[in-house]
């Protein structure tokens, strides 16, 4: 080492090391909510992953899945977003429209 010391050299190093270490943040996505369907149906995500849904409806609809999320009811151009924080398939629907539904599988 020519140009740096070794004493400088380490406390490069070691000041590296203390600096915090931030996870890659997972990416954003939305479903949109258009003629009585979710678009798209299925979702592919990472966990950490936050899922956005926006009704661009002129109905009502909600997002409701089990015990694990509700929305509460979303009028034209409301938003409901959801991180998801573990792995599994997150099946979901509409509380106003059952026959509305969607799936968000998280790896």
């Amino acid at each position: 080492m020519s140009s740096i010391n070794r004493r400088d050299f380490g406390i490069a190093v070691v000041a590296t090391m203390l600096l915090p270490v931030t996870a890659a943040r997972a990416e954003d996505l939305e479903i949109h909510i258009d003629n009585f369907a979710f678009t798209p149906a299925q979702l592919a995500v990472k966990v950490g992953t936050t899922v956005t849904w926006m009704n661009r409806d002129d109905i009502p609809h909600t997002v409701v899945c089990g015990g694990k999320f509700r929305s509460k009811t979303l009028d034209t151009d409301d938003k409901f977003s959801f991180t998801f924080t573990a792995a599994g398939e997150y099946k979901y629907f509409c509380s106003l429209h059952p026959h509305m539904t969607g799936s968000v599988k998280v790896e």
